[in-house]
């Protein structure tokens, strides 16, 4: 091992050593689990001090590649890559990073309190009942309202994720041909793949997924096209009115469904725009509250064609049966709740001039982010892996582009999230931009 890593080994530093670890384990060279050299053996190897080896662990470790345990040495981690798929390759290990911008949570301080809500809840809500209506009555008046078009059906599941499972085993069979922007989410590329689905990636322009790919898709008679049409996971590109509109009508009297993930719902600050306004016999609208009032509320509603919703409500009773009612009277509360409004929109603000502050500072050193909204950024490197080494090395967390793509592609890029970018915005924007253009210290800092 210790001669693999000097043939990939460019730099004789930390930083080039992490690195050259980390394309090894990239590219299936070193698995999860493989023991390492020790730091005085691979030391003496590369004719380096021992101190420089062990600055490159610390690094790997930052980043939550390689553990460390005193009887069996150090290993490479098994969560990060392999058979657990794209969503793994995402996140640092917790309590590796001091910063942690790979996670796309929002910020905990700017998420409207709970406490004051459930002492203003009525005390007859019911939490006994197994044969209550699974969603409530209130909070469906409510949702409709809310709702960006007139639906068939509406009920609510355990979040965005759940509701993006529950609709792809409804939508999609073996074989089937799947539509969905490129980059996007990777767990649902990763429920598309189990699902045994052929998925075309169409790139994404300032209006949203490029028309013209769509359209040429559409001759393979996909059974559905997955959008995030307020603010695409991870470039925040908004998808304009006309386009959702064009892309409504390229599916009106055809058996493809539209799903749409509105998963940032309430932290943009922008209005959405459904194709459920053109289409909504092929449109199925998911609106996550995870992010604008708390993740472990748990909650997505979920509306559609009665015959897709009437199904998955039908096939849910089979094992959950419902969503939590004393959660779901939560989330009304706090939906009726015009100081909970407030809140929420002072949130979308903050990120806003998180983004504003941050574009501008990458702005002075050369580095332009896809222009977009919400919690994340889309930023452009030359070398993912060697960024995301050294942004490590600042014990700054982010995660690599290539978990979002649907294809390869030679344009590298890391998503930066702003929830806990609440402070010392100039001195993270010098570490990107070092990162970005393929430079940065050999130790942490």
């Amino acid at each position: 091992m210790e001669s693999w890593i000097e043939t990939r080994l460019e730099e004789r530093s930390a930083q080039g050593i992490a690195i050259a670890i980390g394309s090894l384990i990239n590219d299936g060279r070193i698995t999860p689990g493989t023991k390492l050299p020790t730091i005085r053996a691979l030391a003496l190897r590369l004719g380096v001090s021992a101190s420089m080896v062990s600055d490159a662990w610390q690094i790997l470790r930052n980043h939550g590649t390689i553990t460390t345990d005193r009887r069996r040495g150090t290993t490479v981690r098994a969560t990060r890559v392999g058979p657990s798929g794209r969503y793994w390759q995402v996140p640092v290990a917790p309590g590796t990073i001091k910063l942690d911008l790979s996670t796309g949570t929002p910020d905990r301080s700017l998420l409207p309190p709970i406490g004051p809500v459930l002492h203003r809840m009525h005390a007859n809500v019911s939490v006994t009942s197994y044969i209550d209506p699974p969603l409530l009555v209130a909070l469906e008046d409510e949702l409709r309202r809310r709702w960006p078009f007139d639906q068939e059906a509406i009920t609510v599941v355990d979040g965005a994720q759940d509701a993006l499972d529950r609709v792809i085993k409804e939508l999609i069979r073996v074989g089937d041909t799947v539509i969905v922007e490129d980059p996007t989410f990777p767990p649902m590329l990763d429920m598309l793949e189990l699902a045994g689905a052929r998925v075309i990636g169409v790139p994404l322009d300032p209006e949203g997924p490029a028309l013209a790919t769509i359209r040429a898709a559409m001759t393979a008679d996909p059974a559905a096209i997955f959008i995030q049409p307020r603010a695409n996971n991870p470039t925040g590109v908004h998808s304009s009115a006309r386009r959702v509109r064009a892309v409504a009508e390229l599916v009106q009297g055809t058996r493809t469904m539209i799903v749409e993930d509105d998963h940032s719902a309430g932290t943009t600050g922008v209005e959405i725009h459904s194709a459920g306004e053109y289409a909504p016999e092929n449109t199925i609208h998911i609106h996550s509250f995870s992010k604008s009032h708390g993740p472990d509320l748990r909650v997505a509603a979920l509306a559609g064609p009665s015959k897709v919703i009437d199904s998955i409500v039908r096939r849910r009773q089979l094992g959950p049966s419902w969503t939590s009612r004393l959660l779901q009277e939560i989330l009304l509360t706090m939906l009726i709740d015009p100081a909970t409004e407030e809140l929420i929109a002072i949130a979308a603000d903050t990120y806003g001039q998180r983004r504003v502050e941050l574009c501008d500072l990458l702005g002075r050193h050369g580095i332009t982010p896809a222009d977009g909204v919400g919690l994340n950024m889309w930023i452009p490197v030359e070398n993912e892996l060697r960024a995301v080494v050294a942004l490590a090395a600042h014990s700054i967390g982010v995660a690599p582009g290539a978990p979002f793509r649907v294809n390869p592609s030679a344009d590298q890029h890391i998503r930066v999230s702003l929830g806990s970018l609440d402070r010392d915005i100039p001195r993270v924007a010098r570490a990107i931009a070092e990162a970005a253009h393929g430079r940065g210290p050999a130790t942490s800092s």
